[in-house]
């Protein structure tokens, strides 16, 4: 397995253009601190997650460290619209246990179905609700729901509390957290079923 704990400096400038070419599919120009990563990791129970999604992996800032944490059998399915991301991440991460598809988070339940899985135990999402197309929020978060596991969790990471009223709507157990020290300071929601 190829593991690295950061973005290099290409992957980062990589980020950074697709910010500015794309603003809408990313809600800072930066890939996420360490100090952030660490946070939305801390919630996960690596003994007991098999399957892992990730929306929106971006240049691999958590992808890298959910492959580092992970169990030998376990699987992580990494789902992202942005082809250029796609491919770094493609060229960037060599394990048997990361599916990379290029694709949306509306289509969860497919992907899933289509690699042998009916649910997941986590689903990790940093994707930007604040400039997402009103017609997708609601369903993502549903489809997000509905994929998890009886004990399963959807941890969020976002600079604003857009993604609260839909995780409200359809989450039983919502919890929140803040992180200070990224840049720029996220909100983070612990969603249970």
């Amino acid at each position: 397995m190829h593991k690295q704990p950061k973005p290099t400096s290409a992957q980062t400038l990589l980020f950074a253009r697709n910010f500015f070419k794309y603003p809408n599919m990313l809600g800072w120009f930066l890939p996420s601190s360490r100090f952030l990563v660490e946070r939305v990791l801390r919630q996960v129970d690596w003994v007991r997650a098999r399957v892992i999604v990730e929306y929106g992996p971006g240049v691999g800032t958590f992808t890298w460290e959910i492959l580092r944490r992970m169990r030998p059998d376990a699987v992580l399915v990494a789902l992202e619209t942005n082809a250029a991301f796609v491919k770094c991440l493609q060229e960037s991460l060599s394990d048997h246990r990361l599916h990379i598809v290029h694709g949306s988070a509306e289509d969860v339940q497919s992907v899933l179905a289509q690699l042998g899985h009916r649910h997941a135990d986590y689903v990790i999402s940093g994707i930007p609700f604040k400039t997402l197309r009103e017609a997708v929020k609601e369903p993502i978060v549903r489809a997000t729901h509905s994929v998890l596991d009886a004990k399963g969790t959807f941890l969020v990471y976002n600079f604003s509390r857009a993604v609260e009223p839909y995780l409200l709507r359809v989450f039983s157990n919502v919890r929140q957290d803040f992180e200070p020290l990224n840049i720029m300071p996220a909100r983070l929601f612990y969603c249970m079923r």
